[in-house]
């Protein structure tokens, strides 16, 4: 499949429709998914991925919802693999690729700690990772943490200058125990420069924070 228009307006409604209802936050509602789905796609052309492989693994790889806070997050992309593959085998996908997929799928999750061994994975790992990057990246950390009960900051030590950075209590210390750990991990050249500049917009923003917070909170 050469993931053409008319394979777009043929699957991606199925696609939808498959995944009506597994998205529970604002952080992984369907915009996340189209927007993975988005930047897959152009990270699998430009380095000749197989379409048929990266499109389904990049459309369903949040097909089953686990809260980051349940104790089954690790396990969220096996379920997400498992619950794709019985849907594309119903549908008909080449039974061929469904190993590829699910393996695309499994690897794509931070928390899963699975190294992805083919490119197509790599794809779908990289256009995931861009999510947490970024403007886009830091709204999603914010509605996260606020969803958790989380405060913004730590209020005497916002920086994590004389404790540890706890993102289990607040939600900016996400940002060193995870998001600017993320341009390191980066597989594909064009996720690699995506991700260098969405860091830079996160390093920014933690500078302008400093130089708005009151003297005596920094």
């Amino acid at each position: 499949m050469d993931w053409t228009e008319s394979d777009k307006l043929t699957w991606v409604p199925r696609f939808e429709a498959f995944l009506a209802g597994s998205q529970t936050d604002g952080a992984h509602d369907l915009g996340h998914v189209r927007r993975v789905a988005l930047a897959a796609e152009r990270f699998a052309r430009a380095d000749g991925a197989e379409l048929s492989v990266v499109m389904p693994a990049a459309w369903l790889h949040d097909c089953v919802a686990v809260p980051k806070d349940s104790p089954l997050r690790s396990q969220a992309s096996r379920l997400a693999a498992r619950a794709a593959c019985d849907f594309l085998r119903q549908c008909g996908w080449d039974e061929s690729l469904l190993d590829a997929i699910a393996h695309a799928i499994e690897a794509h999750s931070f928390s899963a700690g699975l190294e992805p061994t083919t490119l197509e994975a790599s794809i779908v790992q990289d256009a995931d990772r861009l999510e947490a990057l970024g403007a886009i990246g830091l709204c999603r950390c914010i509605a996260t943490g606020e969803r958790m009960n989380r405060p913004l900051f730590h209020p005497d030590d916002p920086f994590w200058q004389a404790r540890e950075p706890d993102d289990g209590r607040w939600s900016l210390d996400h940002l060193p125990v995870k998001l600017l750990r993320l341009e390191a991990t980066m597989r594909t050249p064009a996720g690699r420069a995506e991700a260098r500049r969405r860091t830079a917009f996160l390093e920014a923003f933690l500078e302008e924070l400093r130089r708005e917070l009151p003297d005596g909170v920094r």
